[in-house]
């Protein structure tokens, strides 16, 4: 019988990425994965020596497809870079979805869990990070070139804050249920921007946010 995917490693991946979205990295099994995947044991090992590997190689996947989403969104040629800047925040907004903090980001679901876990997919989390960090520096600096962000702060510092920003902003979203966090982030974006205030945050109420 033929399969429905033509890549098995991309669709064990896939698939693993899928539930540990839900359930964490230590918490779903190989069984659940290889089970969902319909795929046998032998399969995941000719393509992963370890449950460990497969998390590296899973972030690495990860990484490199949102980084590729981040470098065409940030070098949009027909907007300003600030703007291009906030479309971007305004999408890790639209992420927590319902005002539960359900991000579905790999990056902030298995930051702080495997950190501690596992040193290899520690560097892959710092190492991912890194480039998107990178990505926005380059639109910070583009910005400050085109007259769209005021701010003086060096390009890659200011990134490296606006990147910690959002992180915080989603955990605590995942912690207290509620959209506040990302509200209040997207508000002091601007601000370190050097941008003028301005109805993101009521936009993206309006369309996004469960009621109280």
């Amino acid at each position: 019988m033929k399969t429905p995917y033509s890549d098995t490693r991309d669709h064990i991946l896939s698939v693993g990425e899928s539930i540990i979205l839900g359930k964490g990295f230590a918490a779903v099994g190989l069984s659940e994965i290889l089970t969902t995947a319909a795929v046998p044991k032998g399969s995941f090992y000719h393509y992963f020596k370890s449950k460990e590997q497969f998390g590296v190689e899973l972030l690495k996947r990860y990484f490199d497809e949102y980084g590729q989403h981040v470098a065409i969104l940030l070098s949009e040629p027909a907007l300003p870079a600030a703007e291009r800047l906030m479309h971007y925040w305004r999408g890790w907004y639209a992420r927590q979805q319902d005002c539960h903090g359900d991000a579905q980001c790999l990056a902030v679901k298995l930051a702080g869990e495997v950190s501690d876990l596992s040193e290899p997919m520690r560097e892959a989390l710092e190492q991912g990070m890194a480039k998107i960090v990178g990505h926005i520096a380059n639109c910070i600096e583009a910005g400050q070139v085109d007259g769209s962000i005021t701010a003086k702060q060096a390009p890659a510092a200011l990134a490296t804050v606006l990147y910690q920003l959002w992180l915080g902003a989603s955990l605590l979203a995942k912690v207290q249920k509620q959209c506040q966090p990302s509200r209040l982030a997207l508000a002091a974006t601007r601000a370190l921007l050097g941008m003028p205030p301005a109805e993101d945050v009521l936009m993206a109420d309006s369309v996004l946010c469960c009621p109280n």
